[in-house]
């Protein structure tokens, strides 16, 4: 069962490689993550102990060097990346993952493209 409980990250920036054209594969480029994630926050709400929780400084970490390691052509992979990664931290049930890339490379005036998944743990 997915808890109803959710740590929300917002806005987290990251340089890294992702693009279907050959120009995004050889030159970096910004993204935005929005990361939220499923599980049960009770023991932390009456421990006040960051070790009864998952800490978010942690999972930046984990997003940031999964989004800095990768090299893909989708955001719909590299959503993916980040969320195998988030799942693989021991007390997620699961996670929503966007993915906005802030400069995409069309000629109209788009401030972001972007993907949302969600995928849970069925461990």
């Amino acid at each position: 069962m997915t808890s109803a409980d959710v740590i929300e990250l917002r806005g987290l920036r990251v340089v890294s490689y992702c693009g279907a054209l050959p120009e995004e594969q050889v030159r970096a480029q910004p993204f935005e993550f929005d990361v939220d994630v499923w599980t049960d926050l009770a023991r932390a709400g009456g421990s006040d102990r960051l070790d009864d929780t998952v800490d978010y400084g942690a999972l930046c970490g984990t997003i940031a060097a999964t989004a800095l390691g990768a090299r893909v052509a989708l955001m719909e992979h590299l959503a993916q990346l980040v969320a195998d990664a988030v799942l693989a931290t021991e007390a997620v049930d699961a996670v929503a993952v966007t993915v906005r890339k802030l400069r995409p490379p069309v000629p109209q005036d788009l401030a972001t493209a972007g993907v949302r998944i969600h995928r849970a743990n069925h461990s």
